[in-house]
C-alpha cells in the first residue's frame, strides 16, 4: 500500500520539474515574471505613497516647500486611482470567470 507521504514527495517533485512551469519566450517561468512584475509595481506604488506622506509631514513642520508638497500628493492620487482601476478590473475578471459554465 502506497504511503500517503511518498504521494506527497511524488507530488512535489512532478510540481517543481521544469515540464509543469509554462516558460515565456526569454526562457523564464511565466508565474516568477508575473510575480516580480508585480511584486515591483507594488513597491514602486508604496515608495510614492511613502514619499507623499514623509512630503506632508515636513510640510506641517515647516520644512517643504509647497509645491513639492503638492506635486508628490498628486503623484500619490494618481498612483492610487491606477491601483484601485487595476483592482477592480481583477475583480470583475474574476466574477466573470465565476459566472462561466463548468
Amino acid at each position: 500500500m502506497a504511503n500517503f507521504l511518498d504521494a506527497i514527495n511524488a507530488y512535489k517533485q512532478v510540481d517543481n520539474s521544469p515540464l509543469s512551469q509554462p516558460k515565456s519566450a526569454s526562457g523564464d517561468a511565466v508565474g516568477d515574471s508575473f510575480a516580480n512584475a508585480l511584486r515591483e509595481t507594488a513597491q514602486e506604488t508604496i515608495g510614492t505613497l511613502n514619499e507623499a506622506e514623509k512630503q506632508g509631514l515636513a510640510a506641517a513642520a515647516g520644512q517643504a516647500d509647497m509645491s513639492q508638497l503638492v506635486a508628490s500628493v498628486s503623484e500619490a492620487e494618481i498612483t492610487l486611482q491606477t491601483v484601485v482601476a487595476v483592482r477592480d478590473k481583477v475583480i470583475g475578471a474574476y466574477q466573470e470567470i465565476l459566472k462561466m459554465p463548468i
